[in-house]
């Protein structure tokens, strides 16, 4: 195995040791960060949406103060307007750092502020009521390291 895949194993497995105790000293979410909100009509609909995290990439190693984050969205919108005649096709982002709700953003790209450490970002594709689609629309996790 050569250095650079030998690192990159490492970096894997640190990354995956990282969100376990994360996950594990994390208190738990409030609900409101976790619950389907009830809608008007009281069912959610489903979304074709697919969302994912671009950058960083999982197991990134990074330095700043801020992480810049860049989603790709496929099978639907962003809308600016926040309604509750929602389409399964628009809607808005909920971005989450170590299962916390930093942002409901209108677009696909978004600087979040960090210190050093071990951070697990994702993020939710949500309808136009910013209340989550059923099932609901998660990117894949990604674990990036701040030196």
């Amino acid at each position: 195995m050569n250095k650079p895949s030998l690192m990159r194993g490492v970096a894997v497995r640190l990354c995956l040791v990282s969100v376990m105790l994360a996950a594990a000293c994390a208190p738990a979410a409030s609900p409101s960060a976790t619950a389907p909100l009830p809608s008007p009509s009281g069912s959610r609909p489903s979304s074709p949406a697919t969302i994912r995290i671009v950058e960083p990439p999982a197991g990134a190693s990074l330095t700043g103060t801020s992480v810049h984050v860049v989603l790709s969205l496929e099978g639907a919108q962003i809308v600016s307007a926040t309604t509750t005649t929602i389409r399964p096709d628009q809607g808005h982002v909920h971005l989450y750092v170590n299962n916390v709700l930093v942002s409901m953003n209108y677009g696909l790209e978004q600087d979040v502020a960090v210190a050093s450490g071990t951070y697990v970002v994702k993020a939710e594709f949500v309808a136009a009521d910013h209340a989550p689609f059923n099932p609901r629309v998660w990117s894949p996790e990604a674990c990036f390291t701040v030196r």
